[in-house]
């Protein structure tokens, strides 16, 4: 009994002494890393080793990532353009590089009735209906006006500085090596409609000229204006379309159905340098006598400028010749006041093609496009030649009279031909008056 006695009492001191052990023996490490973020941070700036814990794969990458991220260069941000160009923006179609009709049966016909222009065809080329390429409506129609009252050098800057707007990362000058293409960037309709007028002044334009562009643009916008609308338009619905929108005159819309529909039967009433070609190439026909002299500056080899001169300086400073087609010198009527037709149109550079290539000239004078250079001397050969047979002159016209009309002061209302005249000269050339036309520019010198 004694001996199971101080067994009893020997096993209960035993496990007494094993609880006091483990009580006081130090707690086991945990292989899991502290939820902690106080106790992340203090483990993170600890200077002593911090215990083994094996990492997370998906941790471990991400940490790569953020640290190669970190040593790249950070890439400059440039301003966004005024409008993102959209998708439905950048499908707007282009007039097609084809003519409505034959070339070569508008020459024959030409040719049938004045023999005299088949030498003027094998001389010079028939730039808009010859050189063929597709056309931006719209673009053209801007760039008419923004080219109005200024010289070609002011309005090309102008016109870079506009098509920066909506692409800041263009050069802050143009690089004019770089030929442009129709298709080459151009604000939408849509873009340019959505900007306001004091952003679109900042480009150079004056107000008024913000207030036409902008409601050209809206027209196009909202479909009151589109390529196949100008296309499937006959020359008159072409014209009360284009001369109901602000800043755009019957003069602009028959140099835009020229140089950039291509229409075969356009005969531009209000031009003066089309005028004086014609008094020179109907009076040579009736007078054979009469020649075609050139100035003093053309014969010394620049034989691509011509119409009205003006000494005018432009927005960079640089003081350039201004041609000036459909405008008069100062003291005569304008050729709206001369015409009588439609509102005020002031535009100097015809809405030619982007793509065309312009005449060189010297480093005063601005290069137009798609204009014909000037004949020399030598046409007067064909200009006389005396077996071509005359059409008589339209009732009140003599040779005296053409020959008076050259003289600006000998002018009616400030027209050296009034409409019913032009109308009456060339009735012969129809349906193809354009092409003859066009060769008028190219006879427009004063001596």
């Amino acid at each position: 009994m004694r001996r199971a006695f101080l067994r009893i009492i020997s096993m209960r001191l035993t496990r007494s002494a094993s609880r006091a052990a483990t009580a006081s023996a130090p707690p086991a490490i945990s292989n899991s890393i502290p939820e902690s973020p106080s106790v992340a941070v203090t483990a993170t700036k600890s200077k002593r080793k911090a215990p083994a814990v094996p990492a997370s794969p998906q941790k471990t990458r991400r940490q790569k990532k953020a640290k190669t991220e970190d040593t790249l260069p950070v890439a400059p941000v440039l301003p966004a353009p005024v409008a993102p160009v959209s998708d439905s923006d950048a499908e707007e179609v282009l007039v097609p590089a084809v003519l409505s009709f034959s070339f070569e049966e508008a020459k024959r016909h030409l040719i049938s009735v004045d023999n005299r222009f088949e030498d003027i065809f094998a001389r010079l080329k028939c730039k808009p209906y010859q050189y063929l390429e597709q056309v931006h409506p719209f673009r053209a129609l801007v760039q008419s006006i923004l080219g109005q009252q200024i010289s070609w050098l002011a309005a090309r800057s102008i016109n870079h500085k506009f098509i920066r707007l909506y692409d800041p990362s263009l050069p802050e000058k143009p690089d004019h090596s770089i030929p442009k293409s129709p298709t080459s960037f151009f604000p939408s309709p849509q873009q340019v409609a959505n900007t306001d007028i004091p952003t679109l002044r900042t480009a150079g334009l004056s107000q008024r000229k913000a207030e036409y562009v902008k409601d050209l643009a809206t027209r196009f916008a909202d479909g009151r204006l589109s390529t196949e609308k100008l296309l499937e338009a006959d020359d008159e619905e072409l014209a009360n379309m284009l001369i109901e929108v602000r800043g755009i005159g019957r003069w602009t819309v028959d140099m835009f159905a020229i140089f950039s529909l291509r229409r075969p039967n356009i005969l531009p009433v209000g031009d003066l340098g089309i005028q004086r070609g014609m008094l020179r190439w109907f009076l040579s026909l009736h007078s054979p006598s009469h020649s075609f002299t050139l100035s003093p500056e053309k014969l010394s080899g620049n034989d691509a400028e011509f119409g009205e001169k003006k000494t005018q300086v432009s927005s960079q400073g640089d003081e350039d010749v201004l041609p000036v087609f459909g405008k008069t010198p100062q003291g005569e009527a304008s050729q709206d006041e001369a015409t009588a037709a439609g509102p005020s149109d002031v535009s100097s550079v015809p809405p030619a093609p982007v793509s065309a290539t312009p005449f060189k000239s010297d480093s005063t004078q601005a290069s137009i496009p798609s204009l014909p250079p000037l004949f020399t001397p030598s046409i007067n050969k064909t200009l006389n030649d005396n077996t071509s047979s005359a059409v008589p002159l339209p009732e009140g016209l003599t040779v005296a009279v053409l020959k008076n009309r050259l003289n600006s002061k000998n002018k009616v209302k400030g027209a050296f031909l009034t409409p019913k005249e032009m109308e009456d000269l060339t009735e012969p050339w129809k349906p193809y008056r354009s092409l003859g036309v066009y060769y008028m520019w190219a006879l427009a010198e004063d001596k």
